[in-house]
This record gives structure tokens, C-alpha cells and sequence, in this order.
């Protein structure tokens, strides 16, 4: 019987992974507390070979409850009974911004500030963090890439020795991302929203695509760039980074940048590297 343990920061995504396990043909119980998981798990083996698939997530949501998952993890191990941990982290930044969308309270911060909150959650779940099989952190993913790092996981085998990057093009006059680790401006090319022509257009069309790479600098640039990422990938594996944010930026994030990471993402897909493609200002009303 394969079990996996969803947990992780509230607000990282855990009942939408919970859902998509769900969908795979795992057989679910949301927020079960920490003291019941051995006998559940018992119960599923005895339905011999009727229950193959469970998926449980159980969190801070839980209260005191949550302080026996540790004991009742090893209780399993002394049973004899195998588990996989799957746990679900982002930013602070990102979390705060999903709970003031949702306007739900963080289960940590009832009378306090949010990332009050997360700080604390996070020093809580430090030492099952460093447990996990599995760490997903969902920072800058879609529900549709969640599902598509779900399924990679628990459906084609997939191993998260690999870095997950993710490619954000941007416009400067709107901020850059607070999570970027490598940041590469390229306002140096020339600027395609000055022909009229393409000036309505963006980086995804063909126009746009071709104008901008048909300068050397440009082809030039692209090529350093990707000669620079093979060398640092294998040194923030080995430093034990899950997950790499390029953001690349030009004025408005609607031309320049958009066509240097549309083409970092497929040079890099060649590679068969994990990669994660956003125009965050692609479509703000300045551009």
C-alpha cells in the first residue's frame, strides 16, 4: 500500500494536491488528526489489497492534535508500515497575498499579523520539512502546474533531485520580483515597442520574436546566459536548492523580455530541465 502524508505551510496548496491525489485514484482524508494515522492505516490494510492508494493531510489546522504526528510517524515505522511525506512551502510574500485574496484568517495569526503567522509555522514544521520525500514549493505555480508536479511524482516516477526553474519575464516600471535569484535586465536590446507596428504586439507573436533576436547582442546574450545556468545548476543542487526563479526584465515586460524567456524556456526544455514559464506584466494596462 502506497501512503503519503501531505503537509506543508497553510496556504501552499495542500487541499488542492489532496484533490488532485484524489483524481489519480488515491483514496483521501483531509485534515485527520496526527493520533488517528495508525489506526487508519491499519484499517486500509486490512481491506486486502482494496485500498492500494491513501493520501492524508493533516497540518497546524489541528491544533495540539498536530504535536503527536511525530509519534505517530514512528509509530508506523515501528509497525512496519511505509509512508512518504509530500510538504507543500512558498513565500512569505506569496502567502500573504493568497490570505488577504481569500481574507481567511492564518490558523497561527488569530490576533495577530499574518506573517507573524507563517514564521511561526514555519519554525513548527522545520523538523518534518527536513523528513519529507518530497517538497514542493508552489511559490510561483498555477493549480494547472501543481497538478502537472503532482502527477509527475506520484504517477510517472518522477524525483525531485532535479531543480525546478522557474522563467519570470517582467517590466521594471512595475517593480522587480521579490523572488528572483538570478535577475537579468535586458533593456540593452533594441526596444520593438517604438515600430508601430509592434507596438500592440508582445513577445509571443512572431513579429516581435524575430525582431528582437535578429540582433547579435541578443543571440549573443542568450547564448552566455545558457552557458551560465549549466554551470550553476549542478552547485545549487548540491547546496540542496529545490527551486530557481530567473526573472528577466525590459521596460514594460510586455516585448524584450518576454522573447528572451519564452526562448530560455525552450532552450532549456531541450535540456529536459523542470521548468515553469510566467509574463507576469504581459498584460498590464501600461504595456
Amino acid at each position: 500500500m502506497r501512503f503519503v502524508v501531505i503537509t506543508g505551510l497553510s496556504g501552499a496548496g495542500k487541499s488542492q494536491a489532496i484533490k488532485f491525489l484524489e483524481d489519480l485514484g488515491f483514496f483521501c482524508v483531509d485534515n485527520l488528526p496526527p493520533a488517528l494515522i495508525m489506526k487508519f492505516a491499519e484499517i486500509c490494510c486490512q481491506t486486502r489489497g482494496g485500498v492500494e492508494k491513501v493520501a492524508i493531510v493533516t497540518d497546524i489546522r489541528g491544533g495540539r492534535f498536530f504535536d503527536q504526528l511525530q509519534s505517530s510517524l514512528e509509530e508506523m515505522e515501528r509497525g512496519g508500515l511505509n509512508y512518504e511525506i509530500l510538504f507543500l512551502e512558498a513565500s512569505d510574500e506569496t502567502l500573504i497575498k493568497r490570505y488577504k485574496t481569500s481574507r481567511r484568517m492564518h490558523p497561527l495569526a488569530r490576533d495577530g499579523r499574518i506573517i507573524r503567522g507563517i514564521k511561526a509555522e514555519r519554525m513548527k514544521l522545520k523538523e518534518l520539512k527536513e523528513k519529507a520525500n518530497y517538497i514542493i514549493d508552489t511559490t510561483n505555480m498555477s493549480t494547472s502546474q501543481l497538478k502537472q508536479e503532482i502527477i509527475h511524482l506520484f504517477v510517472e516516477g518522477g524525483k525531485t533531485e532535479k531543480l525546478i526553474i522557474n522563467i519570470i519575464s517582467f517590466g521594471f516600471k512595475y517593480g522587480i520580483p521579490l523572488d528572483g535569484d538570478l535577475v537579468f535586465d535586458v533593456r540593452f536590446l533594441p526596444n520593438p515597442y517604438y515600430i508601430e507596428s509592434m507596438k500592440k504586439l508582445s513577445g509571443n507573436d512572431d513579429e516581435v520574436k524575430e525582431y528582437v533576436m535578429k540582433w547579435p547582442e541578443a543571440k549573443e546574450f542568450m547564448e552566455k546566459l545558457l552557458d551560465m545556468i549549466d554551470f550553476l545548476i549542478p552547485y545549487y543542487i548540491k547546496e540542496g536548492k529545490s527551486q530557481l526563479v530567473i526573472a528577466i526584465g525590459c521596460t514594460g515586460g510586455r516585448h524584450r523580455s518576454v522573447t528572451m524567456a519564452n526562448m530560455l524556456y525552450q532552450k532549456l526544455k531541450e535540456k529536459e530541465h523542470r521548468v515553469i514559464l510566467e509574463h507576469r506584466d504581459l498584460y498590464e494596462e501600461g504595456n
